[in-house]
């Protein structure tokens, strides 16, 4: 079952960031991800939330995308990412297969 990581990033240094953006990309794909967003104009529909540049990276398994996570190569390019950014918050969710509810019974 696919698996979605959604991040929240604060940009402290966007020369460093988009070195980042550039060198993550064919690392996630190789590892069978796909980005559905990365930046873009955000409004607040509902609610107080307000998240500075979100991240939603579709991964086609958990497997797959603690593999991307731990990957050598990704390493160094992590990095970057910490020295240029702040994750605010992070979570991991997993994707609806169209057949389970996915709503707790007890």
């Amino acid at each position: 079952m696919s698996v979605y990581i959604i991040s929240d990033i604060k940009v402290h240094d966007w020369d460093k960031y988009q070195e980042y953006v550039e060198k993550a990309r064919p690392i996630v794909e190789s590892y069978g991800g796909h980005y559905h967003i990365r930046g873009g104009e955000i409004t607040v529909r509902v609610g107080e939330w307000k998240p500075n540049r979100l991240v939603v990276i579709e991964f086609p398994s958990k497997e797959k995308m603690e593999k991307f996570g731990n990957a050598p190569e990704y390493q160094p390019v992590a990095e970057i990412r910490k020295s240029a950014s702040t994750v605010i918050s992070s979570i991991l969710v997993e994707g609806y297969d169209g057949q389970t509810n996915n709503i707790p019974t007890s």
